[in-house]
């Protein structure tokens, strides 16, 4: 019998300027990590020895012109430019992320064509990347465009999971934004992702506030009684396991988190502050609701220590984990369900 291959896994590398790199290389450092996948990073020969040169970090690497030529039991390099960009450690400049975004298209794209089965994205500087061709927010909106399916924020850890209705928007437009058909949307994304890509057959679901403590029977705004207790009401009848809203300030804190599989935040950081507090660094970012895997770590760019070895690559790491262990279990689940009454009849007559 063939052995099955392992999962090749794409990496973008972010901010050449940040620790994007010195996270992704420092990972695949460790060679017991080619026992899990194949690692293929989109950048350039020259712009990875000098990283690696500049880290000081001890890494052999084989170099190719397309991700399908990538070998097992290496770390292949897709020479995407063969320019030699200028390296600034610690400085958000037009030429960083001009490379970043050269580097996260050519991944996408090797992701789209089957090349790669899963993506890890290393950190963007959500300014440096703007230009004529490129306007996104970040790497979720724009893989949202890229790819088949409806993206929700969701970030991850073994423990805690944490998905956001409205991501990046300003606060001041949160509430406007939050509509029935937004929270059927994105709680539908939530369960469908829980039960695909975390094998979680009845999975519970905690809607947070908008307002604070819910509004307070609409004392402190009217968002929570008109908008989202109804529409929670709504889906709880039609079979859905959501429950809210919650009191976002004491809700982590209680621990009340520990009682539902996953919680579903208003806006960006009623959900990622408490996540981050609880799980710095060994946090995952992961896109849910696209026909393919992405996930990063939960760090930005750190120019601050950019270039100076000092970086913890344990949460890219995670992201490395996390991708394998949803490829793995979405592709079990899409065996399972794809013509279920086909394996009973099969069951049945066995």
């Amino acid at each position: 019998m063939k052995e099955k291959q392992k999962i090749k896994l794409g990496i973008s590398i972010g901010d050449i300027n940040g620790i994007g790199c010195e996270v992704a290389l420092k990972t695949f450092e460790d060679p017991r990590m080619l026992e899990f996948c194949t690692p293929i990073i989109f950048a350039s020969n020259k712009t990875i020895s000098q990283q690696l040169k500049d880290l000081e970090i001890n890494l052999k690497f084989n170099g190719v012109r397309d991700a399908e030529q990538a070998i097992e039991g290496k770390v292949n390099i897709v020479n995407v430019w063969k320019e030699v960009p200028k390296i600034e450690y610690g400085q958000a400049t037009k030429e960083g992320g001009d490379f970043a975004i050269r580097s996260l298209r050519a991944a996408v794209a090797a992701l789209k064509e089957n090349k790669i089965d899963v993506l890890v994205t290393a950190p963007i500087n959500k300014n440096n990347i703007q230009s004529e061709d490129f306007k996104f927010p970040g790497h979720t909106d724009f893989l949202a465009q890229e790819l088949e399916g409806e993206s929700l924020m969701f970030m991850v850890t073994n423990s805690l999971r944490v998905g956001l209705l409205t991501d990046h928007i300003a606060v001041k437009d949160v509430a406007k934004a939050i509509t029935p058909a937004l929270i059927r949307n994105k709680v539908a994304i939530m369960e469908k992702s829980l039960k695909m890509d975390f094998g979680i057959r009845r999975p519970k679901i905690a809607l947070l506030g908008i307002n604070p403590h819910s509004g307070d029977s609409g004392t402190i705004g009217e968002e929570d009684d008109k908008i989202l207790k109804p529409t929670i009401k709504e889906l709880f009848n039609q079979g859905t396991l959501v429950y809210g809203p919650y009191s976002a300030d004491s809700f982590f804190g209680s621990n009340s988190h520990q009682n539902f599989d996953a919680v579903l935040a208003a806006y960006h950081d009623q959900g990622l502050i408490p996540f981050k507090t609880l799980s710095f660094g060994k946090g995952v970012n992961y896109t849910a609701g696209l026909d393919k895997v992405r996930t990063s770590p939960d760090h930005g760019t750190a120019y601050e220590i950019a270039g100076k070895g000092k970086a913890d690559e344990s949460s890219f790491k995670e992201a490395v984990f996390t991708a394998m262990h949803v490829f793995n279990n979405r592709s079990e689940y899409l065996e399972l369900t794809k013509n279920p009454l086909q394996k009973q009849k099969i069951k049945r007559g066995g």
